[in-house]
């Protein structure tokens, strides 16, 4: 696999979006139509005491993802209510089609005390072709569960066959570190299939080996098939030190199957790396990739966790 950059497409700084919100385009997600692409991502609103809430907005581009056509002007779906898993965000919305339907991944989260943040997974369906999503209940499709005690998030589903299967994240223990002031999270790749896209059954086992120690954290994976096989991209880093650190921050990993459940992972392969400098040169992060008419599109964040937006690869034969 070698990706060719195209640069940064979408600067959230240099547009108006709804929430009053500012800056971030986090974790870009497709939704293809015939003449053009939406591409719905994460930003954030600063609170009454000034924290953040991440709201979801979406951008539509010409096929070439050279000219924007429209920018969300509306809240196209709303924070959950008081207690909820998602009452402080949305951080990704995976954007599905399924029959005559736009289903919607929520990635919740919710803040916590002893740590910072909470995150189980929704769903939402759209009935207007994708501008706004309404949840189906007030509360999560997946969550904690005996051996995934916490932070279950990241979705990213796709149909095959009959069965809906769902890549998402769970953390593995919450760690103190002398180099960071607060707890900071543990979390891998799992994997769950479903009959109805609604009711999930968990694999019940850390999917992608761990590359760089048993602390690893794996996030956001992303699957699509192409020539015979299915490949993941997903991203990964240190537990600590990744915000000072460039060394230490998100990279972009890569493994493929046969199966979509047993995967080998061989970032060697993955083909995309950070750059020598600009937007993209301390991390690489939160990876998105699709079919979009005869090419393979990755879209991916890069410094500061996407603060100033997000960009575009295609896949070279």
């Amino acid at each position: 696999m070698k990706w060719r950059k195209l640069g940064k497409i979408f600067d959230p700084t240099e547009h108006k979006l709804a929430n009053n919100c500012v800056d971030f385009a986090q974790s870009p997600q497709t939704l293809v139509f015939d003449n053009f692409v939406r591409i719905y991502f994460s930003t954030r609103q600063k609170d009454k005491s000034g924290k953040y809430l991440s709201h979801i907005s979406f951008v539509d581009m010409d096929k070439s993802f050279k000219e924007i056509l429209n920018i969300s002007s509306h809240t196209v779906i709303e924070l959950g209510a008081l207690g909820c898993y998602d009452e402080h965000g949305i951080f990704p919305l995976n954007i599905l089609k399924d029959k005559d339907s736009v289903l919607g991944y929520i990635g919740g989260w919710s803040r916590r005390v002893s740590v910072s943040v909470e995150t189980s997974i929704g769903l939402a369906i759209s009935h207007d072709n994708g501008l706004t999503f309404s949840r189906i209940g007030n509360g999560p499709v997946l969550t904690s569960s005996l051996n995934e005690p916490f932070l279950v998030g990241d979705p990213f589903v796709s149909i095959s066959g009959s069965t809906y299967h769902m890549w998402y994240i769970y953390g593995v223990r919450w760690i103190t570190h002398p180099d960071e002031e607060y707890p900071q999270r543990v979390y891998k790749i799992g994997h769950a299939t479903s009959e109805n896209g609604s009711s999930w059954v968990k694999t019940g086992r850390q999917l992608i080996t761990d590359y760089l120690n048993a602390d690893e954290c794996q996030a956001l994976p992303t699957v699509v098939e192409y020539n015979g096989k299915y490949h993941m991209y997903f991203c990964y880093r240190q537990v600590a030190g990744f915000r000072q650190n460039k060394n230490n921050a998100y990279r972009i990993g890569y493994a493929f199957s046969d199966d979509l459940v047993n995967w080998k992972r061989d970032d060697d392969q993955g083909g995309i790396y950070v750059s020598q400098t600009g937007w993209d040169s301390d991390m690489l992060c939160y990876p998105h990739v699709f079919h979009c008419d005869d090419k393979l599109l990755m879209l991916y964040n890069g410094n500061e966790f996407g603060r100033f937006g997000f960009g575009l690869a295609v896949l070279e034969d």
